[in-house]
């Protein structure tokens, strides 16, 4: 999905950090009527904390224009879980163990146990469909270019390939945003609650300095949050 033009009259939704939120999931879905000549992008952590992750994966897997992007806690599950039943020499199987119990104080509890409850043919599928997630795009949209990933970018070095980044610079780091990531283009991300960047902004999406945070907090008890990239309208469903 690099380096997207949109000229074809698609309309674009980005959403974050859902983490588990089916219900909201479903009426954010509602909300913006969402056509099959639409796209959502999901901007990472879809999963853990609340108890739908896997079922709002599901329903994305059944819709050929939402696109999942990589966050950290996708990133953890699929390292513990993609490991499972293989052999493995000592040292790394302590090393996953300590991963694993991570991953479940980190709101992975849930999520394993409906992973579990899946099908071996389900469990093969899903963590297919997350290993095929982007972990950034690029998209223009008239004269504006937004750049699109899970966190930003982590310790950002001007000039440097957007490919030669690591996954843990897109999916983990904190971003400065009193001041823009790049001089020509919109940042999109999630990961950091809005609360945290400015308390004004809790449960709303933030946007100043060429910066679009758009995770409200929904699994916290904020509304869930959702941008349309191409009038930059909002939308949150409480």
């Amino acid at each position: 999905m690099q380096n997207t033009k949109k000229e074809d009259g698609t309309v674009i939704y980005v959403m974050s950090d859902l983490h588990g939120c089916y219900d909201k999931y479903c009426r954010m879905l509602q909300k913006i009527q969402l056509s099959d000549s639409d796209e959502l992008l999901v901007l990472g952590d879809v999963i853990d904390r609340g108890e739908g992750g896997i079922a709002i994966l599901q329903d994305m897997m059944a819709r050929p224009n939402v696109f999942g992007f990589l966050g950290n806690h996708e990133y953890t599950m699929t390292a513990v879980l993609g490991s499972l039943g293989k052999k493995l020499p000592a040292e790394k199987v302590a090393s996953l163990q300590a991963v694993f119990r991570f991953w479940l104080e980190d709101g992975g509890a849930p999520t394993f146990e409906a992973y579990r409850r899946l099908t071996p043919k389900e469990q093969e599928s899903v963590l297919a469909y997350i290993n095929g997630f982007s972990l950034f795009d690029e998209i223009t949209l008239g004269e504006r270019v937004y750049f699109l990933s899970h966190a930003g970018i982590d310790h950002y070095v001007p000039g440097k390939s957007l490919f030669d980044y690591e996954a843990p610079d897109m999916i983990s780091g904190r971003m400065d945003y009193s001041r823009p990531l790049f001089a020509d283009k919109f940042t999109v991300s999630g990961h950091t609650p809005t609360g945290l960047i400015d308390p004004a902004s809790s449960g709303r999406i933030f946007r100043q300095n060429r910066h679009f945070a758009i995770d409200c907090g929904a699994v916290f008890g904020k509304p869930l949050g959702c941008l349309c990239l191409d009038t930059e309208e909002e939308f949150y469903v409480e």
